[in-house]
């Protein structure tokens, strides 16, 4: 019996050596792109020693099979596209192990007025639940919003000053309550 006592039915961790560290990156890189340290963390994972799995994906790089400046020129395309930021994007890259000199090189085909008319963009497709806001929160809510996505603060303070004085009148519905009670009743009295 191998593995965990208590639990005979599991088997051992396998260990794989470097033809089967091969195959598995073959079968990984076959789904999608991996970064060389997601590819080296996923490999050790899988049983892989870290020197088999850092010899396999070197030995993948040299080949041209993994790419972190193409890696990193995709991410930034396709995450750009639906609306994120430099500083969302170079953070997400950094977790994913690319390294710093290649993730500025990636995010430098990003200009500033691309980011703004990427942040204008998003901001319209904000608009339905921003008009909804009580006009004093709105400027907030919008800048909280396009922060979230990355975006840099002088791109947000532009694009609010923008959107924000197109807004209609909010509607008036019924009032809001927090708990029991009317909105416009008095506070309670403290003694």
């Amino acid at each position: 019996m191998t593995g965990d006592p208590r639990r005979p039915d599991r088997r051992a961790p396998r260990v794989l050596d470097a033809a089967a560290a091969r195959r598995v990156a073959a079968a990984l890189l076959a789904r999608r792109a991996w970064t060389r340290a997601e590819l080296t963390r996923r490999l050790e994972r899988r049983g892989a020693p870290a020197a088999v799995a850092a010899r396999v994906v070197a030995e993948l790089a040299a080949r041209g099979h993994v790419d972190d400046a193409a890696f990193a020129r995709q991410w930034v395309e396709a995450r750009a596209a639906r609306g994120y930021g430099a500083a969302r994007l170079r953070a997400e890259l950094r977790a994913r192990g690319v390294a710093p000199a290649v993730v500025e090189a990636a995010l430098a085909a990003l200009t500033t007025e691309a980011a703004l008319e990427r942040a204008r963009a998003l901001a319209r497709r904000y608009l339905p639940a921003l008009a909804r806001a009580r006009a004093e929160r709105r400027p907030a809510r919008l800048a909280a919003y396009l922060l979230r996505r990355g975006h840099a603060a002088d791109v947000v303070a532009r694009v609010v000053a923008e959107v924000v004085p197109t807004l209609p009148a909010a509607p008036r519905g019924p009032a809001r309550t927090r708990g029991r009670g009317r909105r416009d009743a008095e506070p309670p009295m403290l003694e």
